[in-house]
């Protein structure tokens, strides 16, 4: 048994050697969007030149717009500009991560993560390291960064393969991407590319997927955990405790904590106010309760969050002497900005190709016509398995192509308006390619912490930190969760249950 464990790594290894190779073959994505801006371009000239039409919204036949013509050059010279400018996702995005850099850096998630990781019990420590990885996506690339060292020094202390508590971290944070209990950067981001592809008719909200997401929080650490125990930990030979423990908390973090959590709940009170009390600010004005969830505090939820985040690592910092100084704060949002600079970058193509995509009407009849066919072939008898097909399809893309953005900003404006003729929310299409998008995550080499991963665990285990070896640990996961999910699905979708506020799965009819 032993002599045959080394071998089948290797196989593994060999398959996903290729799909690295595949994923080496494609451009930067900033490149790959502007050969799709070049392919949209040719395809509408083609369209036009044989006069193919459209419906619109309204049921009126519109030509097909060559980005080619001379209408289509003047369109683009005047509009380039406007297109990256008014790119809502670019905006939403860059101030969430302000926000939370702001707590980042000064050390507010990092504690508040280790001090939940160390209260509780062995027997539970599994489900919460997934649950910390899932949540960690408030704070960006916080919890891939933070959780799996904290989730490895933690079983290493328990007397277990410290490389266990390192997959289990980097799962939760990577697979379990688009889980959390509180809305996220990736939830603000999925709703701008949607609302940007449909039109926002109908529009939205950041909590779309919130319910959903909450129960996948606490599913996800239940199917990790059976993994884990099923497959992972069995392949993983057994170490003996080293004595060491993970650092707890001291008595001036804990207050500083404390003295943060305080900050945060009070200024979250102090927003609802706003919302809870009738004829308040960000309270919608018409009374009915149908529209609650389109109040102003719902749709301008970034903002709110923002202030959150920067209330609570200011008073966190304070507290313990990372935040000395007001510029401080100013240098904690600098740095994430400049992380940000290849986004800002990619948006400039992004932003491009949706609106080409748009002004062309190429989306539009893809639509159609999709929908059309989906329909001739018995389409609304099967919905599960055209649920499913999108699902998988999404989930391959993303071992080739990281970016979520990137994809969805492909991917929306063809299935949201599909599914939308189709009669499904768009909030719901947004759903199903989070999913696909999140679980295979973890097992792409072409993941940017994928790296990182290997160099934790070479610190370990030189000869376990191999490419196919560690795919070997963590395609388990991505099967599993996969499975589970679809099922999870399948359930939700039977019982007919909103997937978040205000966002029903079939599209109510008028």
């Amino acid at each position: 048994m032993t002599d045959e464990q080394p071998n089948k790594p290797s196989l593994v290894g060999r398959m996903l050697d290729l799909v690295e190779r595949g994923g080496n073959l494609l451009p930067h994505p900033f490149w790959l969007f502007i050969w799709l801006i070049v392919i949209v371009g040719g395809i509408s000239a083609l369209l036009a030149s044989m006069g193919v039409e459209v419906a619109d919204k309204e049921g009126v036949a519109r030509p097909i717009v060559s980005a080619f013509s001379a209408e289509g050059l003047r369109w683009f010279v005047l509009h380039m500009v406007e297109n990256f400018g008014h790119f809502e996702p670019l905006g939403l995005v860059l101030v969430m991560l302000m926000g939370v850099a702001v707590a980042e850096g000064a050390g507010l998630i990092e504690a508040v993560m280790r001090g939940v990781a160390l209260s509780v019990p062995a027997r539970f420590i599994a489900p919460v390291l997934f649950i910390l990885g899932a949540c960690g996506n408030i704070g960006s690339d916080a919890g891939v960064v933070v959780i799996p060292p904290l989730a490895a020094a933690i079983y290493k202390q328990l007397g277990r393969n410290p490389i266990t508590g390192l997959l289990i971290g980097y799962v939760g944070a990577t697979a379990g991407f688009t889980a959390n209990l509180l809305p996220a950067g990736t939830d603000v981001l999925a709703m701008s590319l949607t609302n940007a592809a449909t039109g926002g008719d109908p529009e939205v909200n950041v909590l779309a997927n919130w319910y959903f997401m909450v129960v996948s929080v606490f599913f996800l650490a239940t199917l990790g955990t059976l993994a884990t125990k099923w497959f992972v930990e069995p392949r993983l030979p057994q170490v003996e405790s080293s004595g060491e423990s993970l650092e707890a908390l001291g008595e001036r973090e804990r207050g500083a904590v404390r003295k943060a959590t305080v900050a945060i709940l009070l200024g979250a009170g102090i927003w609802l106010l706003t919302l809870l009390v009738p004829g308040g600010p960000l309270r919608h004005p018409d009374p009915d309760p149908a529209l609650f969830w389109r109040s102003p505090f719902f749709r301008g939820l970034v903002p709110i969050l923002f202030s959150l985040f920067v209330l609570g690592g200011v008073v966190y910092g304070r507290a313990v002497g990372t935040v000395k100084k007001a510029d401080d704060v100013l240098e904690f949002m600098a740095d994430a900005m400049k992380r940000m600079g290849p986004y800002i970058v990619l948006v400039l193509a992004i932003a491009q190709f949706t609106e080409i995509f748009q002004f062309t009407r190429i989306d539009r009849l893809i639509a159609v016509e999709g929908a059309r066919g989906l329909k001739s072939i018995g389409f609304e008898s099967f919905p599960l398995a055209f649920f499913l097909a999108f699902i998988v399809i999404v989930a391959v893309a993303n071992i080739f192509m990281g970016s979520a953005s990137a994809k969805w900003a492909i991917f929306a404006p063809i299935f949201a308006p599909m599914f939308i003729s189709l009669g499904y929310h768009p909030g719901f299409t947004q759903l199903l390619y989070r999913l696909g998008d999140s679980v295979t995550n973890c097992v792409s080499p072409l993941y940017p912490y994928f790296p990182l991963l290997l160099g934790w665990i070479a610190q370990h285990d030189k000869s376990r930190a191999k490419v196919g070896t560690v795919l070997s640990y963590l395609v388990p996961y991505a099967f599993v969760l996969l499975i589970g999910w679809t099922v999870m699905l399948g359930i939700w979708y039977a019982l007919g249950l909103p997937v978040g506020p205000d966002t029903p799965i079939v599209l109510p009819v008028d």
